[in-house]
């Protein structure tokens, strides 16, 4: 069967778009391969630099906590997490930036990306299970006193209102990063101009020297933002406040109370 699908495959397709295939299959191998050797020695330099912490596989060390648990680390795209803590380092938590240059820095990101997949192929077959066992480690009644106090996230939210059954709604990596993250919601604008008129909408666009919002019934407006007086309202802005002050146990506490609300 596979002779005759080879051969299937020789004849059907054009010479040339066959010598395209094999170069995209080049191209592909190449990067795979380049990403592997770059984990390779992001391996041997997390070892060095943040294995006395967080442990040589980064599951947790004297000092520092498992990485393969963390949000931040899970989150991450292309290390546009990962690199500023290293960079900058977290001094309320006792960690100190790390003097990595750029390439560095790309090499440990690829590692600590490699890990999780490793840690995802040991899961159990169902996803939502694993994703519990590695991110349920907080605790729900810290995550409830932080919800309803410190966090504030209680003065927009209400466990029986918006977020009644919400964890029946996503799994549990999603719910993570939907509290952590969230996204899909735009921002309004009010603009009043000079004679006192108001208009309200969507925000379409905002620069240093123009606005434009599309309002209710799909229109667009632009003026310069010298002429008018803007206000602009930003249903995430608590969000984006809150995530710098998250501590990694509040991060836990915060999803192991929302996986409460069933």
């Amino acid at each position: 069967m596979a002779f005759y699908l080879v051969e299937y495959l020789r004849v059907r397709i054009p010479m040339n778009t066959r010598f395209l295939l094999a170069g995209m299959l080049a191209i592909m191998t190449s990067l795979v391969s380049m990403g592997q050797e770059s984990a390779k020695r992001g391996q041997a330099q997390f070892a060095q630099t943040c294995g006395f912490c967080h442990g040589p596989d980064a599951n947790g060390g004297a000092e520092g906590p498992n990485l393969m648990r963390s949000m931040l680390v899970r989150h991450d795209e292309n290390g546009n997490l990962i690199g500023p803590v290293i960079r900058d380092g977290r001094p309320t938590k006792g960690m100190p930036p790390i003097p990595l240059n750029n390439t560095q820095i790309a090499d440990v990101v690829a590692f600590l990306h490699m890990r999780l997949k490793e840690s995802d192929l040991r899961s159990p077959r169902r996803p939502r299970d694993y994703a519990l066992k590695l991110l349920l480690t907080g605790d729900a009644a810290r995550g409830k006193a932080f919800f309803n106090g410190a966090g504030g996230c209680s003065k927009c939210h209400s466990p029986s209102g918006d977020l009644a059954g919400i964890a029946n709604k996503y799994p549990p990596a999603d719910l993570q990063a939907r509290f952590l993250y969230p996204s899909g919601i735009e921002k309004t604008a009010t603009v009043t101009t000079a004679s006192g008129q108001r208009f309200k909408g969507d925000l379409f666009y905002s620069d240093a020297f123009r606005i434009a919002i599309k309002d209710s019934g799909g229109w667009y407006h632009s003026w310069s933002h010298s002429e008018v007086k803007v206000e602009i309202h930003d249903p995430l802005a608590a969000h984006l406040e809150l995530l710098p002050k998250y501590t990694d146990a509040a991060m836990h506490d915060m999803f192991a109370y929302l996986e409460t609300l069933k």
